[in-house]
């Protein structure tokens, strides 16, 4: 009862957002929905470059809730 009140059935366009390892949330996204999230493990760098590179900023997450509505 709890999961269907935050995430109803009846939406299936959702986009999660995870500044780690993406592959927990495909679950909770289901077939129609996408993850801003990384990938790959190891990366290092700067904060700022790696957010950039995984795709995490307003722009791409914008851009991506678009995608989906679209």
């Amino acid at each position: 009862a709890y999961r269907e009140s935050v995430l109803p059935s009846a939406i299936t366009k959702r986009v999660a957002i995870e500044a780690g390892i993406a592959d927990f949330w495909f679950k909770y996204v289901g077939l129609n929905g996408k993850i801003i999230g990384m990938t790959t493990f190891g990366e290092s760098a700067p904060a700022e470059e790696l957010f950039k590179m995984f795709g995490f900023t307003t722009e791409n997450a914008v851009k991506t809730a678009k995608e989906l509505l679209a």
